[in-house]
């Protein structure tokens, strides 16, 4: 049994970790969860564990400049911290929480950016920055004894989750016109995640990878899903696409709801991880909220 130790113990996605391998693979990984706010867990006895998993930071985009210290010190400065501790503590296996964000966004609706391996990370906010000197700082300690797995998630989604999944929800239920836009978004469930990161830690895999849904949904598509579960019609227009086009350019909500932004599908990662497809994820997304 592999025993897995969750450094930030609140997170949704370490609770939703938590809760799946639980109930699909109780006899092959045990999970244990601990808070790294304050500095007790440095007292924390890592050494028992084969893997540490770690969800802990600031998730959200904040423009206040006030902010961009605690950014540094949360997501960059612990993220390393705890890393080393893992690798000192004879840890095989450190798996650290990326994110999309580290390549940035190009503004405009009608840009399509499609990231791989070649594509170069360009962060435009310090949460975007953080998030990459962590990624960058704890692939340096990668050894032959010390797998480290970055993990650079697009948007995750599922029930009870946080963003802008559920303000979009909350626009679907209400909203029976939707601007005719068909961008497209790389996205992942949940579950998906879940069952990505629990095989990367029964396999020990070490590297970048970018898990996600079986391929990209615009959000049309996703509004049309919610509305069809709700039994509600859906009038799709093209009339205001200009003037959302013009907002895109200068407002970043904007373009974060329609515009585009994908990674090519990751052919690198030995295993099978879509346990649910894009309608049923967004169906349970929804029924669950």
């Amino acid at each position: 049994m592999k025993k897995v130790l969750i450094t930030g113990k609140n997170s949704y996605i370490g609770q939703s970790f938590k809760s799946y391998v639980e109930a699909n693979y109780p006899s092959e990984i045990q999970v244990d969860s601990i808070s790294v706010r304050g500095d007790a867990w440095r007292e924390y006895d890592f050494s028992r564990y084969d893997a540490v998993l770690h969800v802990a930071g600031i998730a959200h985009v904040s423009a206040d400049p006030k902010m961009e210290t605690e950014y540094y010190k949360v997501n960059r400065d612990l993220t390393i911290a705890v890393a080393k501790l893992t690798k000192q503590s004879g840890v095989r296996q450190f798996v650290f929480m990326s994110s999309m964000i580290i390549y940035g966004e190009k503004r405009g609706i009608d840009s399509l950016t499609i990231i791989d391996r070649a594509t170069k990370p360009e962060p435009i906010d310090f949460y975007g920055r953080s998030k990459l000197e962590a990624d960058l700082g704890v692939q340096k300690l990668a050894d032959d004894k010390f797998n480290v797995v970055s993990v650079r998630t697009p948007m995750v989604f599922g029930p009870q989750s946080k963003g802008n999944f559920p303000l979009l929800v909350k626009v679907a239920k209400v909203s029976p016109i939707f601007p005719k836009i068909n961008n497209q978004r790389s996205m992942i469930y949940i579950n998906n995640l879940a069952e990505f990161l629990a095989k990367a830690i029964l396999n020990n895999i070490s590297g970048i990878y970018f898990p996600q849904n079986q391929e990209p949904l615009s959000t049309l598509a996703i509004v049309k899903i919610i509305r069809t579960q709700l039994h509600k019609p859906l009038i799709v227009i093209s009339l205001f696409n200009p003037l959302l086009r013009l907002l895109g350019r200068r407002f970043r909500v904007i373009d974060k709801v329609f515009g585009s932004k994908t990674y090519q599908q990751d052919s690198s990662i030995p295993f099978n991880y879509l346990v649910v497809d894009n309608a049923e994820s967004i169906r349970r997304s929804v029924e669950h909220s």
